[in-house]
């Protein structure tokens, strides 16, 4: 048999082993098609939590493409945008200047940006920043560690996924897939007016 043949055969089973695992669930559909888009969509849904309903802080830490550390702790006293995102995501691109103009605007207000980039290396990742021109920095994060860190108070669950922070550094929002400008815009207004 050849390699080829072999390799889509092995494919082709392992794509029934995993459709008789996921049922109904869209993710995992996704995932099944076969359309090398090489990402799981989200579908612009948008879950806000009552300050009841928070979980305690985020807890994560990381290194910025220049090298500089971070821990979530550096972002308490202000609200904070977690955006996950890597450059061949075309979700991502679309909704690049969106965050990079929300930015500009909330940064005077409190409002600290942060990328959370899962895949790129650091001249891809730059390239993007440049194209797009975003002036907020963002965590590499090929190795899964803040994600996995963050996915004990809410699952980021696609690409994109916005996360806003409010300002005792607690999940009061989320975004699956591309964070719409004038509901991203909302939900910051809400977490600047909070206590």
């Amino acid at each position: 048999m050849s390699r080829r043949s072999l390799m889509a055969t092995g494919g082709a089973a392992l794509a029934v082993v995993l459709a008789a695992c996921t049922g109904k669930d869209p993710l995992a559909e996704q995932a099944n098609a076969g359309d090398n888009k090489n990402y799981i969509a989200g579908d612009g849904s948008v879950t806000e939590y009552g300050a009841a309903d928070r979980k305690e802080p985020v807890e994560f830490t990381g290194t910025l493409f220049d090298g500089k550390k971070v821990d979530a702790a550096d972002f308490l006293g202000q609200v904070t945008v977690l955006n996950f995102w890597y450059a061949a995501c075309a979700p991502c691109r679309l909704e690049a200047p969106d965050m990079q103009s929300l930015n500009t605007e909330f940064s005077a207000k409190g409002v600290e940006f942060l990328g959370v980039n899962v895949r790129d290396e650091k001249a891809t990742a730059e390239a993007f920043e440049r194209n797009f021109g975003l002036t907020y920095p963002s965590i590499v994060d090929k190795d899964g560690g803040v994600l996995l860190a963050l996915t004990k108070f809410v699952p980021p669950a696609a690409v994109p996924t916005t996360l806003v922070l409010d300002k005792k550094g607690r999940v009061c929002a989320r975004i699956l897939g591309v964070a719409d400008k004038g509901t991203l815009k909302a939900l910051l207004t809400t977490a600047l007016a909070e206590n």
